[in-house]
């Protein structure tokens, strides 16, 4: 149906499918086949084993392309399958009239992202991109802590073991993309200065990351993220001119440090972080902008923007020792 301020909205539950059977795939239909407002209609994997177990357990269809579950008859899609076939994948079903929801980064490229806004924009469809860290109480309890700070910095550790599913991309597009959103985020800035130090000392592709950034309003930011850790951490720190927020993303705990006095003193107290996971939270959301006709919460400009300057963390090479003394050698 089409409201009166042209917008389209359902009001029925949204006949929804996943493309990609992997861990988040899986993860996926297993939070659909949950939620109010959503009927789960199958997955769609090549691997037929991997979609035939999905469906046993959660009692949905199986499909073996995307095509084929087009066909059943969808209104909406959520794309869990590798980055490089994130463009193609969206467009096929945005060609057919389904909203999308595609899991971060939204394409490949900012290009093949762009492909993918406008394809979408043309035919009417919601697009959202799955920056799932933007659902994290913790998370969010950090953005209401700074809400009307002056922001001076911001911190972020992301590290954890090696993924053997990993083959297609580094840890800058499948890592260190989360905290970029976050910071762009936190501070409701764009980012306008990159220095990234990128190593590879395990994988083909960059398995360890110092990212320092500027934003547009001058905030200073850091993110350090490897797949060298034995353990998984995910932590924030952000200072401002007033207090020091420090969060922990996978224990949801946030404590915020205040009062600091010329003698060194200063008070402390932890602050409330509601109870949610994020995936069912990012999920409700993409179905609500479909049964409502609303804007999601992450568009597809929003995933462009923080691809972007991913991207741009790749392609900033710093000088190395042969590019030095050429250097010396031309300045001679």
């Amino acid at each position: 149906m089409t409201r009166r301020d042209g917008k389209k909205h359902l009001n029925r539950p949204v006949r929804i499918g996943v493309v990609g059977a992997g861990i988040m795939g899986c993860n996926h239909a297993r939070v659909l086949s949950e939620l109010p407002g959503a009927d789960l209609v199958g997955v769609a994997d090549p691997n037929v084993g991997q979609t035939e177990f999905v469906g046993r357990t959660l009692g949905c269809g199986t499909f073996p392309d995307v095509g084929k579950l087009l066909d059943y008859g969808v209104d909406a899609v959520t794309i869990a399958a590798p980055t490089h076939l994130h463009r193609d994948l969206a467009l096929t079903c945005i060609a057919r009239g389904v909203n999308v929801l595609v899991e971060k980064p939204i394409a490949s490229s900012v290009e093949q992202g762009y492909d993918v806004i406008k394809a979408a924009r043309r035919a009417g469809v919601i697009l959202m991109v799955g920056h799932i860290e933007r659902f994290n109480p913790a998370a969010q309890t950090i953005k209401d802590a700074i809400r009307g700070e002056d922001i001076l910095s911001i911190a972020i550790t992301r590290v954890g073991p090696f993924p053997p599913r990993m083959s297609n991309v580094g840890i800058v597009i499948d890592l260190a993309v989360h905290d970029i959103d976050l910071i762009r985020w936190f501070t409701g800035s764009e980012i306008i200065e990159v220095q990234p130090q990128l190593s590879s000392a395990r994988a083909e592709r960059e398995d360890i990351a110092l990212l320092q950034f500027r934003t547009a309003s001058g905030v200073l930011a850091h993110i350090n993220t490897n797949w060298l850790t034995p353990f998984k951490a995910r932590t924030v720190q952000v200072a401002t001119k007033r207090k020091y927020i420090v969060g922990d993303l996978l224990a949801r705990q946030v404590t915020e440090y205040f009062g600091f006095q010329p003698d060194g003193s200063y008070s402390m107290r932890h602050l409330s972080v509601g109870y949610a996971e994020p995936l069912r939270a990012e999920l409700s959301s993409f179905v609500h902008a479909i049964r409502t006709g609303s804007a999601p919460p992450v568009d597809g400009e929003e995933g462009v923007a923080s691809l972007e300057i991913a991207i741009r963390c790749l392609e900033h090479r710093s000088p190395g020792a042969e590019d030095l003394r050429v250097a010396r050698l031309a300045a001679l």
